[in-house]
């Protein structure tokens, strides 16, 4: 009966605008889809019966996928398929519940990943550049780990008797997926050669060690407690988990030596041995052949160092599965738990092309982890699985000017009524999106790997963009400040959430909060 009201002056109000305006308007606004659309999404929201309790629960984070990200990609997404493209959605912003998340760290205003993931996992905010440890630990000091490692969601769920998955097409050993399953006094402890001596010696060890020996750190830490282990990992990183020994090197290496690790261990045959029933695989034909309904546990390194970006990965040199396509597989092999899983997904290059000040990769990796978790919608229901989808920072990402309606989002900017490109007070164009700082422009036509502006001059400042295709996806925008790296912003980003427990996302939360809307949802901290 309450939505009776709301619906019928709805309809009048849209009746009323529709005849008034029906001749100025375009037809994908004065049709009544997006009516419909508002209807439904309303009927959630006031929907009392959803339940709060849920079997299943996928975080996904977009690395540096801030608010202004968000809209970019959803513009350039509506573009790509032949529309003005500001009236579209990305698949996670029909999602019924948002909020916004503070993403300071403990000692930093502006953050990084290794302590906004920890955050998200744990729930409990901490430093800068620390992984799975609390604010009282010190960086790079290894004797500070023991006694404040924090427990976070998915090794809760492990001793809960769920399946367990990561997923990143970053390293599997970076920040973000690391924040799962490590403890270490320095996110840059990837593999034993990246640890000073000291460490080693004090019997710190490295991350990808403690992902491959994630089932028996995690009981010892916990007496009583048996668990299985993940049965999902897959990524890139490779290299930190083979010995600094050409004869280990992969088919598909692209340096001489492919690993990096100084202490002449291969934890690749170190976990096959562990894992006798897994599957290993590290490229496209290997990942195609894993049967899914037969398999028990996979782990994947599709690469030396992170995957490709989405826009780059056909040219991979034995080929990556898509991050679609490994979320697709990771459910389809954890939904063979009867005890429901956890799984969280990473798509870390959103942050990398940010970094390298191409908004082109970094759009394009946003719209394929769109792509990923409406994958994982048609995959499951939204009445046992709570999908939340959310970013770890955002970056100093800009959509400026005044660009007329349908603009390409890439382009320059041309005014209401024009088709040149305004001109600034310097009396040069300029495009809708920038960056505060960073490496600047560079024009490299038609690359695909935002990196290569790594290998190019640092060009700051204001350029005669002219008779440039801003377009191209090897145009990178200008930048204010010069920096070797575009940085990170302070913003708040956005949550959004389906299915149980999704009630709770709403407000202005602290990062930390991330953690509590999953552990009430799966009742993960047992008494």
């Amino acid at each position: 009966m309450k939505l009776n009201w709301i619906s019928t002056a709805s309809a009048l109000a849209l009746a009323v605008s529709t005849a008034l305006h029906a001749d100025v308007l375009p037809s994908y606004q004065t049709d009544n889809t997006w009516y419909a659309d508002a209807q439904t999404k309303l009927a959630e929201k006031l929907n009392t019966n959803n339940q709060f309790k849920a079997k299943n629960v996928i975080l996904f984070v977009g690395d540096g996928m801030g608010v202004s990200t968000l809209t970019a990609a959803r513009i350039l997404q509506g573009q790509q398929a032949g529309n003005p493209g500001e009236e579209g959605y990305l698949s996670f912003e029909t999602f019924p519940h948002t909020a916004h998340v503070k993403t300071y760290n403990v000692d930093a205003q502006t953050p990084d990943s290794a302590g906004t993931m920890t955050a998200m996992m744990s729930g409990l905010k901490t430093d800068v550049g620390v992984i799975g440890v609390n604010e009282n630990i010190e960086r790079g000091d290894c004797s500070t780990v023991t006694g404040n490692e924090v427990s976070t969601a998915l090794e809760l769920a492990e001793i809960k008797g769920m399946a367990t998955g990561i997923i990143s097409t970053a390293r599997i050993t970076h920040a973000t997926p690391a924040a799962t399953y490590a403890k270490s006094a320095d996110r840059n402890w990837e593999d034993i050669s990246d640890m000073p001596e000291e460490a080693v010696t004090a019997g710190c060890t490295d991350i990808a060690d403690q992902l491959v020996n994630f089932e028996s750190n995690l009981e010892a830490r916990f007496t009583g407690v048996d668990v299985d282990g993940l049965e999902v990992v897959m990524g890139g990183g490779r290299r930190h988990f083979l010995p600094k020994d050409a004869a280990s090197n992969s088919a598909d290496a692209v340096s001489e030596v492919e690993g990096d690790r100084t202490d002449e261990r291969n934890l690749v045959t170190e976990w096959q041995d562990m894992y006798t029933n897994g599957t290993y695989v590290m490229d496209q034909a290997g990942f195609d052949a894993v049967d899914a309904a037969t398999t028990t546990r996979l782990f994947g390194l599709f690469n030396e160092s992170h995957m490709q970006y989405e826009a780059d990965r056909a040219n991979d040199v034995a080929g990556e599965p898509s991050l679609t396509d490994m979320t697709s597989k990771a459910i389809d092999v954890l939904d063979n738990n009867d005890n429901g899983y956890f799984l969280m997904v990473e798509s870390g290059r959103i942050d990398h092309g940010h970094h390298a000040g191409s908004a082109y990769n970094a759009l394009t990796d946003a719209i394929e982890l769109s792509n990923a978790i409406q994958a994982a919608v048609d995959s499951t229901s939204s009445e046992d699985t709570l999908i939340l989808v959310t970013a770890d920072h955002g970056h100093v990402f800009t959509i400026a000017g005044y660009p007329k309606r349908g603009n390409p989002i890439l382009g320059k900017v041309v005014s209401v009524g024009a088709t040149e490109p305004a001109l600034a007070a310097d009396e040069m164009p300029y495009t809708t999106l920038g960056y505060t700082n960073g490496n600047g422009f560079h024009d490299l036509g038609d690359e695909t790997d935002a990196d290569a502006s790594y290998s190019e001059e640092l060009a700051a400042g204001r350029m005669n963009i002219t008779d440039v295709d801003t377009t191209t996806s090897g145009y990178h925008q200008e930048a204010l400040i010069p920096l070797s790296s575009e940085t990170h912003s302070g913003e708040d980003v956005a949550l959004h959430a389906s299915g149980p427990g999704s009630q709770l996302v709403q407000g202005v939360v602290e990062q930390s909060v991330v953690f509590h809307i999953i552990e009430q949802a799966l009742d993960l901290i047992q008494e």
